[in-house]
C-alpha cells in the first residue's frame, strides 16, 4: 500500500542573499517520501519547497494540510490527493515530484538523468551594494556565464544603471545577455521613465516590475515597454492555477514572457497549464528554480529537460546553501548536468 511522511528541513544560505523583499539567510522546507509498505526498497523523494512572504500557500495551517495530505496516501487514490492540493502549489510539487521519482519519470521523459542532456542556466546576481554586486558580476563572466540575471530594486537606482553601463561598456548583447528581475519594486507611475533608463543597455527582458494583481497597469506598460517583460510574482498571486485563469490573465496583460517556478505555479500540472496557454498565444517562457534544495531543483530540471526549449533556465540555486542534500546534480559555469554515477546523500529527518 502508498504511503507517504514528511520532515521538517531549514536550509542556510552560505552568504546573506537578498533582494527587493528582504535578505535572507535561510530558507524551511518539508520533504516528503512515497513509499510502497510492501517494497521499501522503493522510495520517492519530494520537497514541498514553501517560500515564506512569496507563495500564495503561506498560510498558518500549511502543515497541518500537509500532515493531512500524508495520512490521506493509501486511504483514498493518490490521485484525488493531488488534486485536492491545488490550492497548495508547494505541497503539490512535493507530491507530484516524489511520484515522478518513485514511477521513474515516466510522464517528463528526457536524457537529463543519464547526464546525455545537459541544461544552459543564466548566472544569478542576487542584490547588494554597488562593489559587492559588480564583484558578483565579475565573478559570473570569469565562471563562463553567456547569461547574467541581476536582480535590483533594492539599491539607489543610479547606481544600479551605473552597473549595467560597466557590463555594456566591456560586453555586447551578442556576447552577454542581461536579464534583470525587480520583483516588483517599481510603482505604475514610475515604470515607465526607468524602463526607458533600463532600455539603453540592451536588456533582454525584465521580470515583474511592479507589484503583481495591477492587470491593468501591468497591461498598459506591457503595450509599450521598451524591454519585453516577463511575468514572475504575477503567476505567483494566482492560488488556484485553471485553463481559463491562464488564458483570462494572458489575454488581459499579453505579456512578452512568463516565468514559471512549478513550486510556487501550480506545481507542474499547473506550470504545463501556464505554459501551454503561452505557446497557444506567443508568449515566450522559461523555467526557475525558488530556492529549492537540490531535490526540488533536481525534479525541476528534470521537468524543464522534457520541454522543447533552448533558453538559458533559471536553475542556478544549487550552490546556494551550505547544508543542501549531496546530489549527482553538477553545475559547472552556466551547464547543469546530472552524473548517473553520482549518488544521493540523505539527511537523517525527523519524520512525522
Amino acid at each position: 500500500m502508498l504511503q507517504a511522511r514528511y520532515a521538517p528541513y531549514r536550509l542556510l544560505f552560505k552568504e546573506p542573499s537578498g533582494t527587493s523583499r528582504g535578505v535572507m539567510t535561510y530558507k524551511d522546507c518539508y520533504m516528503v517520501q512515497l513509499y510502497d509498505d510492501a517494497h521499501l526498497n522503493r522510495v520517492g523523494w519530494g520537497e514541498c519547497a514553501l517560500f515564506r512572504g512569496l507563495g500564495s500557500d503561506d498560510r498558518p495551517e500549511y502543515e497541518a494540510v500537509l500532515a493531512d495530505a500524508c495520512r490521506n496516501v493509501g486511504v483514498r487514490p493518490f490521485e484525488e490527493v493531488v488534486q485536492s492540493l491545488s490550492e497548495w502549489t508547494s505541497i503539490r510539487f512535493g507530491f507530484e515530484t516524489a511520484w515522478q521519482e518513485l514511477m521513474g519519470w515516466c510522464d517528463y521523459p528526457s536524457r537529463f538523468d543519464t547526464g546525455e542532456q545537459p541544461i544552459t542556466i543564466n548566472g544569478l546576481v542576487w542584490m547588494g551594494d554597488k562593489a559587492t554586486m559588480l564583484q558578483r558580476i565579475e565573478e559570473k563572466l570569469q565562471a563562463g556565464f553567456r547569461c547574467v540575471k541581476l536582480k535590483i530594486g533594492a539599491i539607489d537606482f543610479e547606481a544600479e544603471l551605473d552597473l549595467l553601463r560597466v557590463v555594456r561598456s566591456r560586453f555586447s548583447r551578442n556576447e552577454i545577455e542581461l536579464r534583470v528581475d525587480a520583483n516588483g519594486a517599481f510603482t505604475p507611475d514610475e515604470a515607465p521613465r526607468k524602463l526607458d533608463a533600463l532600455a539603453r543597455y540592451d536588456l533582454h527582458s525584465i521580470e515583474q516590475p511592479i507589484k503583481a494583481g495591477q492587470w491593468e497597469s501591468m497591461a498598459q506598460l506591457c503595450a509599450c515597454t521598451p524591454i519585453p517583460i516577463a511575468l514572475d510574482e504575477e503567476l505567483v498571486l494566482c492560488r488556484k492555477v485553471t485553463p481559463d485563469l491562464a488564458a483570462q490573465l494572458l489575454d488581459v496583460i499579453k505579456p512578452q514572457y512568463i516565468v514559471l517556478k512549478p513550486s510556487l505555479t501550480g506545481g507542474l500540472t499547473g506550470s504545463e497549464l501556464w505554459r501551454k496557454a503561452a505557446v497557444e498565444r506567443g508568449v515566450g517562457w522559461w523555467i526557475t528554480s525558488a530556492l529549492e534544495s537540490n531535490i526540488g531543483l533536481s525534479a525541476i530540471a528534470r521537468y524543464t529537460a522534457s520541454l522543447p526549449t533552448d533558453m538559458p533556465q533559471g536553475l542556478g540555486t544549487g550552490l546556494l546553501y551550505t547544508n543542501n542534500i549531496s546530489s549527482p546534480l553538477c553545475q559547472e559555469g552556466e551547464i547543469l548536468t546530472y552524473r548517473p554515477q553520482g549518488a544521493w546523500q540523505y539527511p537523517r529527518l525527523v519524520w512525522k
